[in-house]
């Protein structure tokens, strides 16, 4: 049951009738905050968007396999939910502590350019549904699992089916 809600909260445009995306070579991963989410940046506070954007790029990096001559993957932070307050929050509420937690994720966009200036958009989503799991994870965890489902989904179109 709990797969089935996963698979419906996930959402990935990767234009699969495009043939310059059905293996995807990738040169370059660039990771950029969107301004909805740049919008919360005294409430989240600057340092966990540094930290988000890193965290992207890793898992991003991890799953694919860097290649000169490649294409260059842009993806854009839109949203992002933390499971615990931020150190920035912390310090501005009282009623918060780090024993507090909800459920949280991420929402993904960009583009994919192929070496020929092609483009083929991208839009990814997941949030957590199930509260139950969000007291094991820290700050940022769902969001963090967002990122790494949205590497698989590029590791798979670019690699062939899902091994």
């Amino acid at each position: 049951m709990r797969a089935a809600v996963l698979s419906a909260a996930l959402t990935l445009s990767l234009g699969a009738a495009s043939p310059a995306l059905a293996a995807p070579v990738v040169a370059e991963v660039k990771v950029s905050i969107g301004p909805e989410l740049a919008a919360k940046t005294k409430l989240l506070g600057p340092r966990d968007f540094a930290d988000l954007s890193s965290a992207l790029r890793r898992a991003v990096e991890r799953k694919l396999r860097l290649r000169p001559g490649g294409g260059t993957l842009n993806l854009v932070i839109e949203d992002a939910k933390p499971n615990r307050p931020t150190p920035e929050q912390l310090s501005r509420s009282a009623g918060l502590s780090m024993e507090s937690f909800g459920v949280g994720g991420a929402r993904i966009g960009g583009d994919y350019v192929d070496p020929a200036g092609g483009r083929t958009p991208i839009a990814f989503s997941w949030y957590e549904t199930d509260i139950r799991w969000a007291r094991y994870g820290g700050t940022w965890h769902d969001a963090e699992t967002a990122f790494d489902k949205l590497a698989d989904r590029i590791a798979r179109d670019q690699y062939g089916p899902a091994r």
